[in-house]
């Protein structure tokens, strides 16, 4: 595989291994010690928590996320009470109260969920938990029916940043993925959450989406750098539908071609740039001011399950079907079902439906991706002569390029080499080149 071409399917690497890597060598009572070693050693550093609410009232084509497509909200007290449920098995394993640091809610539509049941879910979490004083809390909200109650509701509780999904303005491409909201609508949010006292506003943007050109992107952005978000993450578009069927309502013939694809980041990105945002890691751009830039300037940035954050936690808790935790030296994935989800939290087990514990060749690799992915360079600590030979060997293309640069034993990428890090990482992931799959598994880093 030629890793400079920048086209290739490879990972997003929010951990390593990557899940289709997973040993699947976790089981629960292995999962509760992890859980009390991680809370014992990290403890007082606080810990993360995610919250997976998978409901949607309509299907974005699109999106790759677990979902449940219903307009039925009487679901919302059912799945709330099995989180609950889920957050009690999980302090089970502490000994003392967990200190809080960050929360993120995510899905699916959070704001499926009405705002009392949103509060009624995070008084109730809370009441069994410190928080820290440093916490930082989040969610994400649909401009379509994020009202302002919601954003008042849940800033009463903590809630600080809030990220509105876009993806695009242009009519032709919101009918294309069924995802609908006018400028006005985003606007209004936005300003909303600003009157509510919201220190920071993200908005997702996805560039490869059918139908797309240079000038409705061009558009889109425009409209969205006029309403100042203090973030704004641009997405590559993942073509997947083997694993979403609703990518089936398009083809390949509609998606911009790899060529015009590279050609709308680049134009994104120069735009982001001249209005005064900066690059803050893979696909993110920020305001300075904004946590996130501070913390990509003191090279304290971080990147989970959860994507980029500015708080760096250990160990991240994550409720909800189909979620991820991470005890840093082990991983466990949710039942992707809600109802099975259900019904195992129902019988006081934790609904894990496969995991990985990392062995230490896995521990020194993913704190290699992490460091490239969030501070542009690693250490390799032998100069590459002995365990990083294979690395060293599949990186030669890029230091040919002058897009990373060897300085005795670190790595360090410059220049256009920031808009290759999936390549550039996939160049540490062994194994993936010790079982290089015989069909695509990843979307393609275009």
């Amino acid at each position: 595989m030629d890793l400079l071409k920048l086209d290739i399917p490879a990972p997003r690497y929010t951990s390593y291994p990557t899940v289709p890597y997973w040993e699947n060598n976790l089981n629960e009572d292995m999962w509760k010690q992890k859980l009390r070693q991680a809370s014992e050693r990290y403890g007082d550093e606080g810990i993360s928590l995610y919250i997976h609410l998978p409901y949607c009232e309509s299907l974005c084509t699109y999106c790759a996320c677990n979902t449940r497509i219903t307009v039925n909200h009487a679901v919302e007290e059912g799945y709330i009470q099995s989180l609950l449920k889920e957050w009690d098995l999980y302090l089970e394993q502490f000994k003392a109260k967990p200190l809080i640091k960050e929360i993120h809610l995510g899905g699916g539509t959070p704001t499926f969920f009405s705002p009392e049941n949103l509060n009624a879910l995070l008084q109730s979490i809370l009441s069994k938990a410190l928080i820290h004083e440093n916490f930082d809390f989040s969610f994400e909200g649909h401009p379509s029916n994020t009202t302002h109650e919601h954003l008042r509701v849940l800033n009463a509780l903590g809630f600080k940043r809030v990220s509105f999904g876009v993806q695009d303005f242009d009519e032709t491409v919101q009918e294309a993925i069924h995802r609908y909201q006018s400028f006005e609508e985003v606007k209004a949010s936005i300003l909303s959450a600003r009157e509510l006292g919201y220190r920071s506003v993200n908005v997702d943007l996805v560039y490869g989406l059918p139908f797309q050109t240079v000038t409705s992107v061009r558009d889109t952005i425009e409209k969205v750098i006029a309403l100042k978000p203090e973030r704004i993450a641009f997405y590559s578009y993942a073509h997947v539908p083997w694993l979403k069927p609703g990518q089936r309502k398009y083809s390949e013939q509609d998606l911009p071609a790899d060529a015009e694809k590279r050609r709308l980041y680049e134009m994104g990105k120069q735009l982001f740039v001249e209005a005064g945002y900066e690059d803050v890691g893979m696909d993110h751009f920020a305001l300075p001011g904004d946590d996130l830039f501070e913390a990509a300037k003191k090279g304290s940035l971080h990147r989970n399950f959860m994507g980029y954050t500015a708080q760096h936690t250990h160990l991240l808790i994550a409720l909800g079907a189909s979620s991820i935790s991470d005890t840093w030296d082990a991983f466990a994935q949710n039942i992707k079902s809600v109802e099975e989800y259900q019904k195992k939290v129902e019988a006081g087990k934790f609904p894990i439906m496969k995991g990985h514990v990392l062995n230490e060749e896995d521990l020194l690799i993913r704190q290699h991706i992490l460091d490239l992915m969030c501070r542009y360079q690693t250490t390799l600590r032998d100069g590459g002569n002995g365990q990083y030979k294979n690395v060293i060997d599949r990186l030669q293309g890029f230091v040919d390029k002058a897009w990373v640069l060897r300085e005795g034993e670190t790595i360090r990428i410059v220049g256009e080499g920031k808009n290759a890090l999936r390549n550039i990482g996939l160049a540490f992931d062994e194994r993936y080149w010790n079982k290089v799959p015989e069909k695509q598994v990843f979307s393609t880093t275009a």
